[in-house]
C-alpha cells in the first residue's frame, strides 16, 4: 500500500515486532527507504481506549539519523539513537519471545514469571534457543544500551500483547516471533523445541477461538 507514495525523500520506521518487519518492507520500497528501529510501550485496553504511563515507557530507539532525530527532538516523545540498532531489535526480541509467551499459553499475568519455577524454565528454554541464534548471526546483545533489557514498569496483572490477542480471540504475532525461530533454527541448524511447543500451542489456541472445536 505505501509502495505508491515512497519517493527519494521518503523515510520509513515499521515499529513492529520481530526482526524481519524492515527486509519485509524493504522488499517491497527498497531498503534505502527504511531507518531501523523499535517502540518499547506496554498499554492495555480500558473502557475508554487504550492506556499506558508515559513516563515509565522507554519509546522509540533508531538507528543515528539526523533528518529524524531533528524531527523528534521538537516533540514530546521519548526516544533516543544507537549505533547498535540490531542488537537493541533482539534485545528487544528477546523480550517479547521470553516475556509473551509464557504467560500467554497460560493465560496469567506477568507475575507468574517471579513466582513459578515452572514458568521460568520455560522462559529459559526459549531464551537459550533465542541466543543461540544470534550468536551464530553474529548480533552480540550485550552491545545494547542497559535499557534495552528491561520494559516499561508493569503491575503483576499485566496481560501483555500475545495474551491481549488472545482473550479478544484475535490471532497472535505468534509468526514473528517462535515462527521466526523455528525458521532461523531451521536454516542454522540450531535446534528449538522449546519454541515449536509455544508455536503449536499458541496456534491451536488460535483455532479454539476461531471455533474449530465447537463440536456439536
Amino acid at each position: 500500500d505505501i509502495k505508491q507514495i515512497v519517493d527519494e525523500h521518503t523515510l520509513v520506521m515499521s515499529l513492529m515486532n520481530g526482526v524481519d518487519s524492515e527486509q519485509i518492507i524493504g522488499n517491497q520500497i527498497g531498503m534505502q527507504h527504511m531507518v531501523y528501529s523499535l517502540i518499547k510501550v506496554a498499554s492495555h485496553k480500558e473502557d475508554l481506549g487504550y492506556v499506558f504511563d508515559p513516563e515509565t515507557t522507554i519509546g522509540i530507539v533508531l538507528e543515528e539519523n539526523k533528518e529524524i532525530d531533528e524531527l523528534f527532538s521538537q516533540s514530546d516523545l521519548h526516544y533516543r539513537t544507537t549505533s547498535y540498532i540490531q542488537e537493541e531489535i533482539w534485545n528487544k526480541f528477546r523480550l517479547n519471545v521470553t516475556k509473551n509467551l509464557p504467560q500467554a499459553i497460560l493465560g496469567a499475568g506477568v507475575g507468574c514469571y517471579s513466582d513459578s519455577d515452572h514458568v521460568k524454565a520455560i522462559q529459559s528454554g526459549l531464551k537459550d534457543e533465542l541466543e543461540a541464534i544470534a550468536k551464530a548471526k553474529g548480533i552480540d546483545m550485550s552491545k545494547a544500551d542497559s535499557s534495552a533489557t528491561r520494559g516499561s514498569a508493569v503491575p503483576k496483572t499485566a496481560r501483555y500483547s500475545t495474551l491481549q490477542d488472545l482473550d479478544a480471540k484475535r490471532h497472535t504475532e505468534i509468526d514473528m516471533f517462535s515462527g521466526a525461530i523455528m525458521k532461523m533454527g531451521k536454516e542454522l541448524n540450531i535446534p528449538t523445541p522449546y519454541n515449536e511447543f509455544v508455536y503449536h500451542i499458541i496456534k491451536a489456541t488460535e483455532e479454539k477461538n476461531d471455533g474449530l472445536f465447537d463440536y456439536k
